[in-house]
């Protein structure tokens, strides 16, 4: 005897559950922003206004130029603890350079090459001791910030070159220049992410290491990469910071690992 066999399919209400949850998933923080902005827009009426978008755009930039490289790092099943002093670090040195007469591109770029140097070292301890990235990157949290106190001497170091400046202070058609540093960052970072190969090793080790690693993905390598990655881009950050401020500062970035973490 045959019967009439028929897929089990799930009620139309699970259904409709599970799409909800998922555009929860990808868009519920999205949707919070936007129901905070109505609610500002309202209850304060410059809120909207270009100039306080701007201002908002480029008091964020340099945590999210952070959390551009935290979110690699986080990718790949670690955290980089050490962005918010090597913002420091970075700044400090950059400024350092710049005060000794050198040409202010070369000084913005060694805060930048200093920034990569202590991500280099957080990434070769992390994949070649094996040992967590939270105790590698904090143990970097103490000696970046240490080395910013001490080359410093504990003073901010004031700023005097004007193309310096104009890296976190100016503005190309009445928008900060922080805001254009921004977007281009995000941009190469969305690219790397979804159309190159060391994008799609990046989820893979972050999905199941042990697997990557069989596949023939060089993990090491990888990890290596992605700290660098971070530390460069945090000492971008602290390029911007300090020509916004306008001088290099020992105590610059405090507290800012956590919120590229969050951001």
């Amino acid at each position: 005897m045959k019967g009439n066999i028929q897929s089990a399919s799930p009620p139309q209400s699970l259904q409709v559950g599970n799409i909800l949850h998922g555009l929860w998933n990808r868009l519920g923080m999205i949707m919070i922003l936007l129901l905070l902005c109505v609610v500002l827009s309202f209850t304060a009426p410059n809120f909207l206004d270009t100039a306080n978008m701007l201002n908002v755009l480029k008091q964020v930039s340099i945590i999210a130029i952070l959390a551009a490289g935290m979110t690699i790092v986080i990718l790949t099943g670690g955290i980089d603890l050490s962005v918010g002093s090597t913002v420091a670090l970075s700044g400090v040195i950059s400024v350092m350079v710049s005060a000794a007469g050198v040409n202010p591109i070369l000084a913005m770029l060694s805060g930048a090459a200093v920034g990569y140097a202590v991500g280099l070292i957080n990434g070769f301890f992390t994949a070649k001791t094996k040992l967590p990235s939270f105790i590698v990157t904090l143990g970097s949290f103490t000696y970046v910030r240490g080395l910013a106190y001490v080359i410093s001497g504990g003073y901010p170091i004031v700023l005097q070159n004007e193309t310096f400046k104009f890296i976190g202070g100016g503005a190309i058609f009445g928008v900060p220049t922080p805001i254009y540093i921004m977007l281009l960052v995000y941009g190469v970072m969305f690219f790397v992410l979804k159309y190159t190969m060391f994008g799609r090793h990046i989820y893979a080790i972050g999905g199941n290491e042990e697997a990557a690693r069989l596949t023939g993905i060089k993990v090491e390598k990888t990890l290596i990469n992605v700290y660098s990655i971070s530390g460069l881009l945090a000492g971008l950050g602290g390029v911007v910071l300090a020509g916004r401020l306008y001088s290099g500062q020992p105590t610059a970035g405090q507290m800012y690992e956590l919120d590229a973490i969050a951001a």
